[in-house]
């Protein structure tokens, strides 16, 4: 038969695969720019935690069936407060409901404080490979700032340590801090990757509702820089990582080629993902319908439920071609692959208009190239408009 020009795409724009979401909700203290599910706790009893974690992943089985497991990833939350007997009890039952894929990536979230660190070898002895660490500045002052408990040194000395134990890492960093400067930030990264593994997730700063960050925002206690500063430090932060080896595979994240995060490629390529734990959302097939899942919140009315009904799910709906069509879209323009217009079009029910595309491509915020459209730079810089227009 022969082979369309949209379907001759490489086989990783085709399809996204599956992965398991494990929320843990606890955290020794909240992050004043922090809108996660995230709940201080001062004891957990892990022992009942994991029972309830492995009920909910029985549900999520019998919703979907048997699949290959891709990826794991442990959020939260602080996942690295669990101790490696529940990372251990979660990831075996994980196993035994569903069928891991010989390479599957299983990520831990950690902060980089010197209790967490020394649990480093439980968690690759239960199974964990990728390590994803909390870092957010190598800076003392803005650390402090950001409301972090640990020390540039002790972020330093748990990146060593995560070096030696796990067989990849990534760690985090925020800049666009109030008064940061271009030399300022373009230090603090290339002290960061002199220490990376092979990733890299760098954040621009930004004030999400309803956070501590928002309240003094709102009273002037500090101000971010302006839109053409935080352009060019996103500027800056691409040509700094790509002179590393790093390249831009998604807005915020950078790797060494093979090394990209194949948890968040299940989300950015649309494709399935079971979440479990308070607060998770899941998207997943399940008797020929697509449906997004999304658990309780609280971790106390989460428990209840999993107790009584063998989940905490709040709402498992159907979604319609059209709002997958959109879904996709807005997950896949982030990455530099881009999106395969053929699949979106049958996701969707229908493609894209042409002269919208043509259009975008005029003004330089799209390239088309054998099928698939890909945002430029010009466009992840303009990405929620160029959506609007993509999509209206």
């Amino acid at each position: 038969m022969p082979v369309s020009q949209d379907s001759a795409a490489a086989p990783a724009t085709t399809e996204g695969g599956f992965a398991v979401y494990v929320h843990w909700p606890f955290c020794q203290s909240k992050c004043p720019y922090c809108d996660f599910n995230s709940h201080v706790a001062a004891n957990v009893d892990q022992a009942e935690w994991a029972l309830a974690l492995t009920h909910e992943l029985e549900h999520m089985r019998a919703l979907t069936g048997p699949r290959a497991v891709r990826s794991i990833f442990f959020g939260g939350g602080t996942p690295s407060l669990m101790l490696p007997s529940t990372v251990d009890a979660v990831l075996t039952r994980i196993a035994g409901l569903w069928t891991m894929e010989e390479d599957a990536e299983i990520t831990l979230e950690a902060n980089p404080t010197s209790v967490e660190a020394d649990r480093f070898k439980g968690y690759r002895a239960a199974g964990v490979n990728r390590l994803s660490l909390g870092v957010q500045s190598l800076d003392d002052a803005q650390l402090k700032f950001l409301g972090r408990l640990h020390s540039a040194a002790e972020a330093l000395a748990a990146i060593a340590l995560a070096r030696e134990t796990f067989p990849r890492l990534s760690f985090d960093l925020i800049y666009a801090r109030p008064g940061q400067t271009r030399a300022a930030w373009e230090g603090e990264l290339r002290a960061a990757l002199a220490h990376a593994v092979d990733h890299l997730s760098l954040y621009q700063l930004t004030i999400e509702p309803d956070t501590a960050f928002a309240r003094l925002y709102e009273k002037g206690a500090f101000s971010l820089p302006d839109d053409e500063e935080a352009a060019g430090l996103y500027a800056l932060t691409g040509e700094v990582c790509a002179e590393a080896g790093l390249s831009a595979y998604e807005v915020s994240n950078y790797a060494r080629p093979g090394a990209e995060s194949r948890h968040n490629l299940v989300y950015w390529r649309y494709g399935d993902y079971a979440g479990v734990g308070p607060g998770a959302h899941g998207r997943i097939a399940s008797d020929g319908r697509r449906i997004a899942t999304r658990a309780r919140k609280m971790p106390g009315d989460w428990l209840a439920g999993v107790k009584r009904a063998g989940h905490g799910l709040e709402a498992a709906e159907e979604i319609s071609a059209s709002e997958q069509g959109d879904e996709m879209m807005l997950m896949g323009l982030r990455l530099s692959e881009g999106v395969l217009l053929a699949r979106h079009a049958r996701l969707a029910g229908k493609p894209i208009a042409e002269d919208r595309i043509a259009a975008l491509v005029r003004d330089g915020l799209l390239v088309r190239d054998n099928g698939i459209i890909r945002a430029t730079h010009e466009g992840r810089m303009l990405l929620d408009a160029l959506l609007a227009r993509l999509l209206a």
